[in-house]
């Protein structure tokens, strides 16, 4: 909440890994709810990133949950995308604001044209159906160049920081909002240990 205040001009969120587990806890709205009005954090600035095995054991269920966690104005991520169960035929009925590409696929497609065709369907895919695309793991500026030809936009990994902790990234962010690059806080992604 501090950052929201001090770089009011920047666009910052909170990054959080829901697991399976902790999604299928009853009373996971209201406690996230609860959070957010404590915190007085806006919801738009909490994103929930959920892997795809939340959808393995009732589809349904977990499509009524997101619903419920996006009506609160949270946005929620799809983490580590092409290495799970989700179908594609449901993808488009998810509430899902990003989906972020499994850093296995961005490692990978440095190899062969397939495995870097593979992530521009992927990007593709989730463009079509309105979701920002993250790709996980970027390592390398070669990584990122080819990111960019595959027009993905959005890139998480060392490349741009390792893990910081809370004081390293409050030095990250302010350099990063004086200068008012592209690049800066939309990869800010999870960085905070």
């Amino acid at each position: 909440r501090s950052w929201q205040v001090t770089y009011p001009t920047t666009s910052l969120f909170v990054s959080v890994n829901l697991s399976v587990k902790q999604f299928n806890q009853p009373g996971l709205v209201e406690n996230i709810a609860r959070v957010l009005q404590e915190t007085k954090l806006s919801p738009h600035c909490l994103k929930l990133e959920i892997t795809e095995s939340v959808f393995s054991e009732n589809m349904e269920e977990a499509v009524a949950l997101l619903t419920q966690l996006r009506a609160l104005g949270v946005q929620l991520s799809i983490d580590d995308f092409g290495t799970g169960y989700s179908s594609l035929s449901y993808l488009q009925r998810f509430p899902i604001d990003t989906l972020k590409i499994d850093r296995s696929f961005v490692m990978r497609m440095m190899e062969n044209s397939e495995n870097a065709q593979i992530v521009r369907t992927i990007v593709s895919l989730g463009q079509n159906l309105g979701m920002d695309v993250v790709a996980e793991g970027v390592e390398t500026e070669e990584q990122l160049m080819l990111l960019k030809q595959l027009e993905c936009e959005n890139g998480q990994g060392y490349l741009f920081s390792n893990p910081l902790e809370v004081t390293q990234a409050d030095q990250y962010i302010s350099t990063f909002a004086m200068q008012n690059t592209q690049h800066s806080i939309q990869h800010f992604n999870a960085l905070v240990a």
